[in-house]
């Protein structure tokens, strides 16, 4: 009887000790961080799931003709043209399928807005030589173009090498891109349609499991923070209630 009354007041006892009222203290810290973090990630996840579903249904959208307005992200559209003779850039550093390669870039001038031209990425091709290697780009198709892809933002642009290749960039970045006659379309086009010798680029793949998966993660980090505690609570008022009971 005595063994069984000394061990929940052993319990309390060692509650109110310094040491075990810092690691209490510790634990829930610990728990409310994971907490914290778990709801973080089923924020992001449900985020991730909203893009997912608004990138669906612009990729299964009926195309439309480009026009002066801007789009959405991904938006597809559909123009008629001609490409620019001179005007294409690789951009570099752009993995696809395991492996790094670049963009293929070129100006169109759209029949139906005079004076403006849109930088298409044609599509993906391989890098098989050195960085500082420069290669021919594959010229546009002359002639009048019918074009179908999504619209994309121009992305920012960061230091440039010195000793990068003529006719490379590194950023589909309207301060990198050749500035040509007239305006320029404020998003550019990535092409959906096939070309001898180059990719179609890969649309993004938004997966928010990877969210949820670190949500409960951090709920199991929880967990186990509780349970430890616990368990070394109550194996150590045991053996302090054994011990005194010995020693009595």
């Amino acid at each position: 009887m005595g063994r069984v009354a000394a061990y929940p007041a052993g319990v309390w006892a060692l509650l109110r000790t310094g040491r075990w009222i810092g690691f209490t203290v510790a634990v829930v810290v610990a728990v409310v961080a994971f907490g914290l973090l778990s709801a973080w990630q089923w924020s992001r996840a449900e985020e991730h799931r909203v893009d997912r579903t608004e990138l669906t249904t612009r990729l299964t959208a009926e195309p439309q003709p480009l026009d002066t307005g801007e789009y959405p992200e991904y938006s597809r559209v559909t123009v008629e043209g001609a490409f620019v003779e001179g005007s294409d850039r690789l951009v570099r550093s752009r993995p696809q399928g395991g492996g790094n390669g670049f963009w293929v870039a070129s100006a169109l001038e759209p029949g139906n807005l005079p004076g403006t031209h849109v930088w298409v990425v044609r599509g993906w091709m391989p890098s098989q030589t050195a960085a500082t290697t420069s290669i021919p780009v594959p010229p546009a198709p002359s002639g009048p173009q019918a074009i179908a892809g999504y619209l994309r933002a121009f992305e920012d642009t960061g230091p440039t090498p010195a000793d990068l290749p003529s006719g490379q960039i590194t950023a589909m970045s309207t301060a990198e891109l050749p500035r040509l006659d007239g305006d320029a379309y404020p998003q550019w086009i990535q092409s959906s349609q096939e070309e001898i010798g180059l990719e179609v680029l890969d649309l993004p793949d938004i997966d928010e499991s990877r969210n949820i998966s670190y949500a409960v993660q951090w709920i199991l980090f929880a967990a186990v923070a509780i349970s430890g505690w616990f368990i070394f609570l109550r194996r150590e008022a045991r053996e302090d209630a054994q011990e005194a009971e010995l020693a009595n």
